[in-house]
């Protein structure tokens, strides 16, 4: 490894970091042609293939054969975030277009969940489309029908570089959440092309989904149904939930030439103490549902160790935390009883935090033990991720979709990954 590389990692972390070889992007790379990206969902949900990958042997199913493929003492542990319509349309005097996207909350709380249930004006990190036509000071008003009553809300732009906006509305009864599901549209990726239509209100969200934050679905939860889930139930198979609200960092692509350089998206994490119970009864066990309920299992796994080494309390796990030296690395029983320790010492029954882990080729996994997950866009961090539990396979289980006609990206078609 050359000085600069290694001084620049130190630099990103401030403490000693492994030896991490370089990553030319070039070999996660393959041809998407368009024709497969899927543009619009199956009318059923679990009518998508699935591409088993297993003691490296590829099979391929429908996703309503996936009770016969999951042990039955196994675990699931899935994503419940809601998806909220993040994308808010203004329309100048003039008749120019404004369109607004929610990012992170900056006050009055930083805490997802709290500022969706804010009554009183909120300012959030945005991105903003065509931001040339805003002029500074000037206030965006849009109006909606909420419960038969009229909600104006207004949007004013606070600082153009950092695209701080701050959102007001004229009823103090009302939750910022409300106002958001009543006015906004479903933040489709930006690789489907297309606005989104009804159909997309109830379809980019999984039947589970609960705790409202995330502005893109953990998309491998779209498959799942009632009817699957009850199934898995007859099974023995059990499940659990925590919660990542999706950021639009996920859709970043990398640009910098050597990959660890790429500057991860954090991304909120909450997980109750019963979670962090059932992974540490079901270790060896463990499926998860996207590679959001992977990033928050290996975090947390990382939060353990943090506890354990002293590194302090606070649950934020910055991207190359995990390739840090250590004499030593503590056992998954060591990190999970270290976390519900710390719960019980502060009486806590959920632990909040932010993650930006990043899990690329040389990463060894210490919760997962499998994964369920759609296919990815070439050059990705999510295929780092996959090439991770794949090895030099990624290439041959993503060749073996392409060649059976399965349909790619977030509306697409899944996969089950084996860690051997």
């Amino acid at each position: 490894m050359g000085l600069e590389r290694m001084a620049y990692i130190c630099k990103l972390t401030f403490r000693p970091v492994m030896q991490i070889p370089k990553i030319d992007l070039k070999d996660y790379e393959y041809t998407l042609p368009e024709e497969r990206i899927a543009k619009f969902p199956l009318k059923k949900r679990d009518d998508s293939k699935l591409l088993q990958y297993k003691n490296g042997e590829i099979s391929h199913w429908n996703f309503y054969d996936i009770p016969a493929l999951l042990p039955k003492d196994s675990l699931l542990v899935y994503n419940d975030t809601k998806v909220i319509p993040a994308r808010l349309i203004f329309q100048r005097e003039s008749g120019a277009r404004i369109e607004i996207f929610l990012l992170q909350p900056i006050l009055p709380t930083t805490v997802i969940p709290e500022i969706m249930l804010a009554k009183h004006p909120v300012v959030w990190e945005t991105m903003i489309g065509n931001s040339k036509k805003w002029k500074d000071g000037e206030i965006l008003t849009g109006r909606v029908l909420l419960n038969q009553k009229e909600i104006v809300l207004q949007a004013k732009l606070l600082d153009r570089e950092s695209r701080k906006v701050e959102f007001s509305w004229n009823d103090s009864q009302v939750a910022f959440v409300d106002v958001v599901e009543a006015s906004g549209e479903v933040p489709l990726p930006p690789y489907l092309n297309r606005k989104p239509e009804t159909e997309d209100k109830n379809r980019y969200q999984t039947v589970y989904s609960e705790k409202e934050g995330a502005v893109a679905a953990p998309t491998a939860g779209l498959h799942f149904t009632p009817e699957i889930f009850e199934k898995l139930e007859q099974k023995g198979i059990k499940k659990t939930q925590l919660t990542l609200h999706v950021s639009a960092g996920t859709f970043q692509p990398i640009k910098a030439k050597d990959v660890i350089e790429h500057p991860m998206h954090s991304e909120q994490i909450h997980v109750s103490k019963e979670t962090i119970e059932s992974v540490l009864s079901m270790e060896g066990k463990i499926i998860a549902v996207g590679t959001t309920s992977v990033r928050t299992l290996e975090s947390l796994f990382w939060y353990g160790v943090k506890l354990i080494e002293n590194k302090g309390e606070e649950l934020k796990i910055e991207k190359l935390f995990p390739y840090q030296t250590r004499e030593s690395i503590p056992t998954l029983k060591e990190s999970f009883e270290a976390i519900l320790g710390y719960m019980s010492q502060k009486n806590l029954e959920t632990i909040m935090g932010t993650t930006e882990i990043f899990i690329f080729p040389g990463y060894t996994y210490r919760v997962v033990n499998g994964l369920i997950t759609n296919f990815h866009q070439p050059g990705s961090t999510l295929i780092l991720l996959i090439a991770t539990i794949l090895g030099n396979d990624w290439r041959t289980v993503y060749n073996s979709a392409l060649e059976n006609d399965y349909r790619f990206l977030s509306y697409g078609d899944s996969s089950l990954l084996w860690l051997e």
